[in-house]
């Protein structure tokens, strides 16, 4: 860890590699963010690894100065829980898209979440395939017209909040690139938790799929369409905070505090360590009827994967004793292959 004699600065992690993205791509912001949060964090470069799949997002682990690597599509979660399991001593970070999270890599990223293992997980959303050159995605609106569906998408789009409320993870955050105060401060909530953190990043790629996130981007139209979760406090938005959401029932509703009908203490108070079932709720709000939430969704406690893994190792050694791997080997039946 970091101390007054040796404070990390950003520079400790900036790679001596050229950053190859598109000139205007969101990740250039996400990978700014992320070098100004991990100086604060407080874990040397050689005590951290970035583990990435395939993608555009993928190139992430060549731009930081720290243990990295490339794996293969969809694999990344293995991979990282692999390393976790086995140098629990390490700050672990999966980088991850749209496609290689919740395509090919679906169930791998569901299993990471459920498990809990004690690592961060960012998935750069952009709705589309960058690095294949703009096919549809599993987040990809319906309608939407890509190289591969030319008459537009007719599946219905994943919600990765929503997965990871099915998947019970402990802790689940939203962002967006452009905001990058916001964007910073999420990224270390996530760093600080014990488990495994998700946060979805909205980010925008400007070749295959300019736009896609505007509605969050723009500064003239985030306030209304968007929503700042803050742990404790009334679930209020719009350009003049004169809007909230309420809990009606089984049901969510905007409504309006202009008038003075509907007071600030009657709107929903956002709490992230509500049950599943509230968080749910949230993660299914949409444009147009209601603002997406950005922030944090849920954070709570809950046993690591790593913790369950170990206390049976141990429980076994206490039980039996260490174990003999050549005496293993050579137990049972066995047989000798002559020439």
């Amino acid at each position: 860890m970091s101390t007054a004699l040796n404070v990390l600065k950003s520079s400790d992690f900036e790679s001596d590699q050229d950053v190859r993205w598109c000139p205007g791509c969101g990740d250039y912001s996400i990978l700014a963010q992320m070098k100004k949060v991990l100086p604060e964090i407080g874990v040397p470069p050689e005590q951290t690894v970035f583990i990435s799949g395939i993608g555009c997002s993928s190139r992430f682990p060549y731009y930081v100065n720290t243990y990295g690597v490339h794996s293969i599509h969809g694999r990344a979660p293995a991979v990282a829980t692999g390393l976790k399991l086995s140098r629990p001593d390490l700050s672990v970070w999966v980088i991850t898209g749209d496609g290689d999270a919740l395509s090919i890599g679906g169930n791998h990223f569901i299993h990471l979440l459920r498990r809990n293992v004690d690592l961060n997980i960012v998935l750069f959303n952009n709705r589309i395939y960058g690095l294949t050159k703009g096919q549809f995605s599993p987040t990809s609106v319906e309608g939407q017209i890509t190289k591969s569906t030319p008459m537009g998408v007719v599946d219905h789009p994943l919600n990765p909040i929503s997965i990871a409320v099915g998947a019970d993870a402990t802790f689940i955050a939203r962002s967006v690139d452009s905001n990058v105060k916001h964007l910073a401060a999420t990224l270390k909530r996530a760093a600080e938790h014990k488990g495994t953190s998700f946060v979805e990043v909205y980010q925008n790629c400007n070749v295959f799929n300019d736009g896609a996130w505007s509605y969050a981007q723009d500064k003239a139209t985030r306030a209304d369409a968007t929503i700042e979760l803050e742990h404790g406090k009334p679930m209020i938005f719009g350009q003049n905070r004169d809007k909230g959401i309420r809990l009606n029932g089984l049901n969510l509703e905007v409504v309006d505090l202009s008038e003075g009908k509907v007071k600030e203490d009657d709107l929903l108070f956002h709490d992230e360590k509500a049950n599943s079932v509230l968080v749910y709720m949230l993660a299914r709000m949409r444009r147009p009827d209601f603002p997406e939430p950005i922030g944090v969704f849920r954070d709570v406690a809950h046993e690591t994967f790593e913790e369950a893994i170990r206390g049976q190792i141990d429980s076994a050694v206490s039980k039996k004793g260490r174990g003999d791997l050549q005496r293993l080997f050579n137990s049972g039946d066995t047989w000798q292959v002559s020439a």
